[in-house]
């Protein structure tokens, strides 16, 4: 019965759009007719898109006064969010999309994954960093000018990533999780 009846839907559709040969009219048709939603409206809305990355670092935070100030290692999870508008081109690769999730696993892995995942990240003004006997025995050591707490190394990731993301998109959102129950987050709405 539905097929019946969606085919004789069709090809009144066609009819109608073959008189008045109108785009507009056309869609307009085939929304009441089928009951969808008005995909104009749909490619004008900003759309979020989020893409998690997993990270195994270690760290130790100078002067704390807990357990964190010794080396230890966690698995990050960081959610990079971006937002932006429906690609309308017809006949590129990226029609429908607001980013190719590759573009920012690029992104992502070239200037974070890459250099952060397996390393070992210190204030660079820790006793430990100054005489150089970690970056020398060790491959993976960075010295940051901060301290390295999820918050601080969070907000450093979202200016490597922002950087160098195309225009037509901006970064809304960063959430970088030390553990299952504990992460930063960073929103550009709170910035303004």
């Amino acid at each position: 019965m539905f097929e019946k009846s969606f085919s004789s839907k069709c090809r009144w559709i066609q009819v109608f759009s073959s008189i008045w040969r109108s785009k507009a009219w056309t869609i307009t048709l085939v929304q009441s007719v089928l009951h969808l939603p008005d995909i104009r409206n749909m490619l004008q809305e900003t759309v979020r898109v989020t893409k998690v990355f997993t990270i195994d670092m270690a760290h130790a935070l100078f002067g704390y006064d807990g357990p964190c100030k010794n080396i230890h290692g966690h698995t990050y999870h960081l959610h990079v969010t971006v937002a932006g508008k429906i690609n309308n081109t017809p006949n590129v690769p990226e029609q429908g999309l607001v980013i190719d999730f590759g573009v920012i696993k690029q992104i992502t892995k070239d200037k974070v994954i890459s250099k952060f995942d397996h390393a070992l990240v210190l204030h660079k003004d820790a006793p430990y960093s100054v005489d150089n006997f970690l970056p020398e025995h060790f491959e993976q050591v960075i010295l940051l000018p901060f301290q390295p707490s999820c918050e601080n190394l969070m907000l450093h990731f979202r200016e490597l990533i922002a950087a160098e993301l195309p225009s037509n998109v901006n970064l809304v959102k960063m959430r970088l999780e030390e553990t299952p129950t504990s992460y930063a987050e960073w929103f550009l709405h709170d910035q303004r």
